[in-house]
């Protein structure tokens, strides 16, 4: 089951996922290392507002 990146809305697999972060007890999947570093920074925000889309 594919899960969404919180940051930027991408699919990742979550067993060949290489960025992970748990969060309240739960584990969030990004597809890069910039996108988990911005959920690491404001983890509130994405969960409130959403992926947003593909960062630049």
């Amino acid at each position: 089951m594919m899960e969404v990146d919180p940051v930027c809305g991408m699919r990742v697999d979550p067993g060949r996922a290489r960025h992970k972060h748990v969060y309240k007890g739960k584990i969030y999947y990004f597809c890069s290392h910039h996108c988990q570093r911005a959920f690491e920074r404001d983890p509130e925000y994405y969960l409130t507002h959403g992926p947003q889309g593909m960062l630049k």
